[in-house]
């Protein structure tokens, strides 16, 4: 990380953009993701779809979910959707918090920033998890995904421009922090700057195209700190 690219980032940002699933929690951390997407690919089963081997052998239930918007079929895409966004409440109650992710989200609004969270997670699952811990005030708005149409899930910037034009905010002033590639390419996209949070090996050259990569949540909390509105 380069610390004076890390300030001057910050530095300009009015707007925080977070990913929900890494940056703000482990969300499946006590409600297995394989086993959710299990159970997904079951109910798929059930209604007479045949699973290709990847899929079979997927242990993400979101792949599972952007698998169905290949299969022309609305309503198995909407149950499909509907069955992981009450498996995603379930698990956002026992979600693992990201060390300094609650500092993160305190400290942005401490020092005068307004923040969102943008997630391809279901909304619902995001409040359940802000609720839980106690940070529903400080978050506005929560993008989820698309209900039902999982084409427009991050890397599409759907979901972020959608809170850039909520909050009215100027790009220019607007910072994306994700975990994924998916949302490195979501911002940028959108004209935004990000920040790559690499929280597990390897994801340092996965996230090279962020415009910068911190390895701690208490990198932000010390930009932050230097840089008060």
């Amino acid at each position: 990380m380069s610390p004076t690219a890390l300030t001057e980032i910050i530095g300009r940002a009015r707007v925080v953009l977070l990913d929900f699933d890494g940056p703000v929690c482990r969300v499946f951390a006590q409600h297995s993701a394989s086993t959710v997407a299990h159970e997904l690919r079951r109910l798929l089963v059930d209604q007479a779809v045949t699973l290709p081997p990847d899929i079979l052998a997927d242990r993400d239930p979101l792949a599972v979910l952007r698998f169905t918007a290949t299969l022309g079929r609305p309503a198995v895409v909407r149950l499909v959707d509907e069955a992981l966004s009450r498996e995603e409440v379930t698990a956002a109650r026992t979600a693992e918090p990201t060390p300094y992710g609650r500092e993160v989200i305190v400290a942005a609004q401490q020092t005068g920033r307004r923040l969102a969270v943008v997630s391809n997670n279901s909304a619902a699952s995001v409040h359940t998890y802000l609720n839980v811990r106690r940070l529903t005030s400080y978050v506005h708005p929560v993008i989820g995904r698309p209900t039902a149409d999982p084409e427009r899930m991050k890397p599409d910037p759907a979901s972020v421009l959608d809170a850039i034009r909520e909050l009215r905010a100027d790009p220019a002033g607007c910072v994306f922090v994700g975990d994924s590639p998916s949302d490195i390419e979501a911002a940028h996209a959108a004209g935004i700057a990000a920040i790559g949070y690499a929280n597990k090996p390897g994801k340092r050259e996965r996230l090279a195209a962020a415009d910068v990569v911190i390895d701690s949540m208490a990198d932000l909390v010390a930009a932050f700190a230097v840089n008060e509105l």
